[in-house]
């Protein structure tokens, strides 16, 4: 999509990083496929423990155009099947990083489970950026909400109330 029209795609410069010219360059699985399947360009097998993570590459260095950003999230399956996700998911790559994709896996499955070279590992979504700026104020609006957060809107409807409590890294409430 572009601001000319809106059904042209988004021209990102992609470059194959030294190894990789054996790997695919990220595809969408079907024609409504919102992202683009990364493949791990390992050296050799990684194995990730339970609870382990690990940086994996992808092979290849994109040029995000200005006005968007790369958006690393996990592929559902395997989230589903071996509880492997991305810790920092959404993952952002900016519009003026050059360097290799790299992926961080987490394994909160309860088996270790093995990344193999061309395996698909995440997807990759180029979004249009909001460009804001903060404008520093004394009061904020009011609304029905207010402060109310993490849950809140779901338990006022259910009418339970809310406690306030936040576990430390100790877990001792405060």
């Amino acid at each position: 999509m572009s601001p000319e029209d809106p059904r042209a795609p988004v021209l990102v410069p992609i470059q194959r990083q030294p190894g990789a010219q054996d790997l695919p360059l990220p595809e969408r699985a079907t024609p409504g496929s919102a992202g683009f399947d990364l493949h791990a360009a390992v050296t050799e097998e990684t194995v990730l423990a339970p609870g382990a993570r690990v940086l994996i590459p992808t092979g290849v260095s994109i040029a995000v155009p200005t006005g968007y950003e790369a958006q690393l999230r996990p592929r559902s399956g395997l989230a589903l099947r071996h509880g492997i996700v991305l810790p920092n998911s959404p993952g952002t790559i900016d519009s003026d990083y050059r360097g290799e994709v790299k992926v961080i896996l987490c394994n909160l499955g309860e088996e270790p489970f093995t990344v193999k070279r061309g395996d698909r590992i995440a997807q990759l979504v180029i979004a249009p950026v909001v460009y804001a700026e903060w404008v520093e104020t004394t009061d904020l609006d009011d609304t029905q909400r207010g402060a109310g957060g993490f849950g809140h809107s779901g338990r006022r409807v259910r009418g339970v109330p809310v406690k306030e409590t936040v576990k430390g890294s100790r877990g001792e409430e405060s």
